[in-house]
């Protein structure tokens, strides 16, 4: 390892072209010494000042190994992939797309996963589901008995383009089973707390998500996991959506049959739990779903599956309701990684937008935040599930969603808006599609830190107003730095050393910010680094 010191503000103006055609394109020119910095720091931008902020990376000690950054394909994949032809294409490319510019601008934010819903069949039902009309799923199983695989061509059109683009695995998640196999004939649940599966239909169900596995994976599909149930702390009576509850019971008995149905087809695909509906259910609760961990891998529990081939040694929540201030979140958040140290478990957030009420660290108001507010707030979240929770992998909920009563872009990476207007259920007729500022700040972290990446230690004064997470790349040529800088009117100069296993060649920063989407500015790494005000900045050192 060697041991190098940089004081590095980076200028934001006057760069060096450097042609990168993607984000794992060595950038040309000869290796350049890095030399220590002294003295005052003057801001490239008039009338920002400058905070210094002393970091050291230290690529020697080594954390959880990243598994993938993602997003979900409900509710209106299957729709705009299959109808508006005209910006499919588009939006493909910016949820998958790893490609920059010569001008430093990315065409995407680079998933390396993607999670595809396997709908209960309430499409089928048509207006009898009563499910919302647009999100109603549809299911490759009809009532006949008889699969149709080109039923959810939608859905089909971003899974092929996510393989064109190199997304490295594919989750498929249920929320409900399949209308033939529930207690109540629909897709949202009457049974109260407990699944609304009849009690003969647990191998079948479990068959049909394996068999669905199988015909991907033959198509050249890495369906890596089978989310079998979500959020089974909540009873999923209202008819917005799919949605079955579950008890640890019942989860354990599907995920045994699954795991044999699994078995059978000789599948590479594990099963993922329990995609609970906030992360205290993982540790804590009153449902019959609750305390996770320990009823589904405690060896003791007479619900315990740690054992299946299948499942191994993983859990996964969703950081809804949880997110309040700073404080609170990393509190929650460290108990989840205490109980899942206990039991060996690797975690996964796999679902959050901004569902809850507004945090009061945004001032409580959503009418008075900005897009890029909430944008910036989830970096807080994105960084407290993975340095404190210790998530080996962190996906959105909706990819696209519409923005109505004000919402801004709290539920979506991005805005698809109706030919007939945001209040329009027609989604046939090509709509509008806009980048949403989280789509770019997910980009910070989904665009570099990459599957195989080793999170590794960075020290620095941390707190809601700065903070960082290091990755080193699996074969040492590079290190990835996450910069939050909530500082409104002031950038930051980074006095960093860095411990790294060879010498710095090149470095870039991408930005996000109020004027800048992930726009990347390289530089003469003699210059000196700095962190834009009110952003979050990538900052990758080529080794």
């Amino acid at each position: 390892m060697k041991t190098t010191r940089l004081f590095l503000p980076l200028l934001a103006t006057g760069l060096a072209a450097v042609t990168l055609t993607g984000c794992y394109d060595e950038p040309t020119g000869e290796s350049t010494k890095v030399p220590v910095g002294t003295g005052a720091v003057e801001s490239p931008t008039p009338g920002v000042s400058l905070i210094t902020q002393a970091v050291t990376v230290d690529a020697n000690t080594t954390y959880q190994e990243m598994e993938g950054f993602g997003a979900s394909d409900c509710w209106l994949g299957n729709w705009v992939g299959q109808y508006w032809t005209g910006n499919r294409d588009k939006i493909a490319t910016l949820l998958f797309s790893q490609n920059i510019s010569n001008s430093g601008e990315c065409a995407g934010i680079g998933l390396s996963m993607w999670r595809v819903n396997l709908g209960a069949g309430t499409a089928e039902q048509g207006d009898a589901s009563n499910i919302a009309a647009n999100n109603r799923a549809e299911s490759y199983l009809g009532i006949d008995g008889k699969y149709d695989w080109t039923k959810c061509a939608g859905q089909r059109f971003f899974m092929e383009k996510a393989k064109e683009n190199n997304v490295e695995s594919f989750v498929l998640f249920s929320n409900s089973p399949l209308v033939q196999y529930t207690v109540n004939g629909k897709g949202y649940s009457d049974n109260g707390n407990k699944a609304n599966l009849k009690a003969d239909c647990y191998k079948p169900f479990a068959e049909y998500m394996a068999s669905v596995a199988e015909h991907f994976v033959n198509a050249g599909y890495n369906i890596s996991h089978i989310s079998p149930v979500n959020e089974p702390q909540n009873s999923w009576g209202g008819h917005d959506q799919e949605g079955s509850s579950w008890q640890n019971s019942e989860i354990a008995q599907l995920a045994k049959d699954l795991d044999a149905s699994l078995t059978e087809r000789n599948l590479p695909t594990d099963i993922l739990l329990a995609e609970a509906s906030a992360w205290d259910q993982l540790y804590a609760g009153n449902s019959g779903a609750s305390y996770a961990i320990d009823r589904l891998f405690n060896p003791a529990s007479s619900y315990y599956v740690g054992d299946l081939a299948h499942v191994g040694n993983l859990i996964c929540g969703h950081s809804y309701w949880s997110f309040d201030n700073w404080d609170s979140m990393r509190s929650v958040r460290s108990n989840v990684a205490n109980q899942a140290k206990a039991r060996n478990l690797r975690v996964w957030q796999t679902e959050w937008s901004m569902l809850d009420a507004c945090p009061s660290e945004l001032g409580g108001d959503y009418d008075k935040t900005s897009e890029l507010d909430i944008a910036m707030y989830m970096a807080k979240i994105i960084h407290n599930d993975i340095t404190v929770a210790g998530c080996s992998s962190w996906s959105y909920w909706t990819a696209l969603s519409v923005e109505r009563y004000g919402q801004k872009n709290r539920f979506e990476l991005i805005k698809t808006t109706p030919a007939g207007g945001e209040y329009s259920d027609d989604f046939t007729a090509e709509g509008r599609v806009e980048a949403t500022p989280n789509l770019w700040v997910l980009g910070n972290y989904s665009m570099f830190v990459r599957p195989g990446y080793k999170r590794v230690a960075i020290t620095h004064n941390e707190s809601k107003d700065f903070f960082a997470s290091a990755y080193i790349a699996p074969d040492n040529s590079r290190v990835v730095v996450v910069y939050g800088n909530f500082n409104k009117d002031k950038g930051i100069s980074l006095d960093a050393t860095l411990n790294l296993p060879g010498e710095v060649k090149s470095v870039q920063r991408y930005t996000t910010s109020e004027t800048k989407n992930l726009l990347r500015e390289p530089f003469n790494i003699k210059d000196k680094v700095w962190l834009d005000a009110y952003s979050i900045s990538t900052v990758v050192y080529n080794l």
